[in-house]
């Protein structure tokens, strides 16, 4: 059987840390961890749970760190995780399959490319292609924000690419949303990783306000320049997006509230971008705003209408309201 390393980067973890890694326990052959200098007990906790811990400065890029955690990986599988995610008995033993049948076709693969090369005469009938296997896998992730599971609103399914071979991936570290680059083919694994998302408004602002930062950094980085407008646009279309387009509204109330944080932290990021270029003055044109009022609400009442005709199960109202939306033209 392959070994696994377990990596994480954590920073003042000590609430999720111990949890996170006795969900690992007989799936990992090794944990790695990289800490930011924590103020709590996360390096304490880790090392107690057997983790090899790296220390270095917390940086706003935090990918940096899990990039590291992957370099000092010696498994010949990584399965990198954060703090506050766990992985249940369903998946460990969905991963354990995986790196079992990969370790099998590798050796099969092998004894193939041997029978090819003469070099092993047991080798009968005609050639065969060696078997193929996956350089990673993608995990769908079940986000639990505010003591519930969202099943829409862009939370699920959250694929993650967090299981690959050692040496076949490796972090941008240009945006906190990104994956992780695969050189090979990927597979899907079938179990999802449990992530005990936001669990507070607080926690909620606090993280958006680390996100922001760096959402304005990439932006920064495009060398594109804003529009006075965008303040008006970029939250109105996060939202249109999140509640209809994602169907936020089947999460009920959290779907509502969530569309509406997304929303308000697209509206941070511009005024984070205007900030970083001095606060430039602008005057606003009322006939540009009207204007983007009307596409906007035309915008609102087509998703409003696709939303209604996904609701409904009565065939005349599908068709009214499909009609209805055909007129609209967005």
């Amino acid at each position: 059987m392959a070994k696994l390393s377990v990596i994480l980067a954590t920073y003042n973890e000590e609430a999720n840390i111990g949890a996170c890694l006795k969900t690992v326990q007989g799936l990992a052959d090794e944990i790695i961890v990289v800490d930011g200098f924590s103020r709590d007990q996360t390096v304490a906790l880790a090392k107690k749970a057997g983790a090899k811990v790296f220390v270095k400065p917390n940086l706003l890029m935090f990918h940096q760190n899990k990039q590291l955690a992957i370099e000092k990986a010696t498994g010949e599988w990584i399965l990198y995780l954060d703090a506050d995610e766990r992985v249940s008995p369903e998946l460990k033993k969905e991963i354990l399959a995986v790196i079992g049948s990969c370790s099998t076709l590798e050796e099969a693969s092998s004894a193939t490319s041997q029978e090819e090369l003469g070099l092993n005469n047991s080798s009968a009938g005609g050639r065969r292609p060696p078997p193929r296997s996956c350089a990673g896998y993608w995990l769908p992730r079940k986000n639990i924000i505010f003591g519930k599971w969202l099943k829409h609103t862009g939370w699920w399914p959250d694929r993650q690419l967090r299981l690959f071979k050692n040496g076949s991936a490796k972090l941008p570290c240009q945006s906190v949303h990104e994956q992780p680059e695969l050189k090979g083919e990927a597979g899907e694994l079938k179990n999802p990783l449990i992530h005990q998302n936001y669990q507070t408004v607080t926690q909620f602002i606090n993280r958006l306000n680390h996100y922001t930062d760096n959402d304005k950094n990439v932006f920064l980085k495009t060398g594109r320049e804003i529009h006075w407008i965008e303040a008006v646009i970029w939250p109105a279309q996060e939202f249109l997006r999140r509640f209809f387009q994602q169907k936020g509204y089947q999460d009920g109330l959290h779907g509502l509230v969530l569309s509406l944080l997304q929303a308000f932290s697209s509206l941070v990021t511009f005024a984070k971008i205007w900030e970083a270029k001095k606060f430039p003055e602008a005057a606003l044109d009322l006939d540009k705003l009207a204007k983007t009022k009307n596409n906007l609400a035309g915008e609102w009442r087509y998703w409003f209408l696709t939303s209604k005709i996904d609701q409904t199960d009565n065939y005349l109202k599908k068709i009214i309201h499909q009609f209805e939306r055909r007129l609209i033209g967005v």
